[in-house]
């Protein structure tokens, strides 16, 4: 296998952590960012000499752009760069303030975002490269209580696919990773969970919050196989656009796929009502 040089955005724990190592075993060179001395010397104390840690906050978009390019001076081309820092916002549609959706765009899309737009003009102008950003299972389904979260997934999908068929014309792969429940920190005390104030959602939300607190440590996604499906995509000569990863996630998104379609289906001939009845006027 081809030795490549990565850069993946949030790698102190979860699933970051888990692609920084499998691309490290594989004996590839890994910059990772984090949020603090301690996680980047713990980080760089993985592998020397390979395993290049970097401060960064990828809300900053200047700070982004920064380091990107001190990273291609120093560490040399990034050949795969996977845009993975996020969290989870959990709530009810209406119980969650605003001011906290708009901090889940800004890191899970916006920050997302800023990572590929950092990388895009080098690995434009090498004509080559692959670009990577972890949505979820909840990117391509929705599930109650999680309105905030699927829909910044819901998003950078769109983002994906539409940069996907952008930059295909310079040999630029890109793939939206969809995680199902993975054994990580993300539903214990790496998520966000909004106040609860309605008193109507009890019976249904209740159960969910308990729930995932209950399951979290317990799932059934091993992230170590999920860091090595990552990096065997990234040596492929045609990779997926969509990496969905666990059975949960399949089950899932296939249910929820069919069932859109089922609705186009249904309703087909009301959709076809709208157009004119003399044609596009060109």
């Amino acid at each position: 296998m081809q030795k490549q040089n990565w850069l993946i955005t949030g790698v102190s724990t979860g699933l970051g952590r888990a692609m920084a190592e499998a691309a490290l075993t594989a004996g590839h060179s890994v910059v990772g960012t984090v949020r603090s001395e301690g996680d980047l010397r713990a980080f760089e104390a993985l592998e020397p000499g390979r395993a290049h840690g970097r401060i960064l906050d990828v809300t900053d978009s200047e700070s982004v752009s920064t380091v990107f390019a001190e990273v291609e001076q120093n560490v040399g081309a990034m050949d795969v760069v996977v845009a993975n820092a996020g969290y989870g916002l959990e709530g009810t549609f209406e119980e969650t303030p605003l001011t906290e959706v708009r901090r889940q765009f800004e890191v899970n899309v916006f920050g997302a975002m800023a990572t590929l737009q950092a990388a895009l003009p080098y690995l434009r102008r090498r004509r080559r490269g692959h670009l990577m950003a972890v949505t979820s299972m909840g990117g391509l389904m929705a599930v109650p209580g999680m309105s905030a979260y699927c829909g910044s997934k819901f998003a950078l999908e769109g983002v994906l696919e539409a940069l996907g068929k952008e930059v295909a014309q310079f040999g630029i792969h890109v793939t939206a990773i969809e995680p199902g429940s993975f054994r990580t920190d993300w539903a214990g005390r790496s998520m966000t969970r909004a106040g609860r104030s309605v008193d109507d959602y009890d019976e249904l939300f209740t159960p969910i919050r308990e729930g995932r607190k209950k399951a979290s440590g317990n799932q059934l996604g091993n992230p170590a196989k999920a860091g090595e499906a990552v990096v065997h995509i990234a040596s492929v000569a045609q990779p997926p656009a969509h990496l969905v990863l666990g059975s949960d996630a399949l089950r899932l998104v296939t249910a929820a796929r069919t069932a859109v379609d089922e609705d186009i289906r249904t309703w087909e001939s009301l959709s076809r009502t709208t157009d004119f009845a003399e044609g596009a006027q060109l």
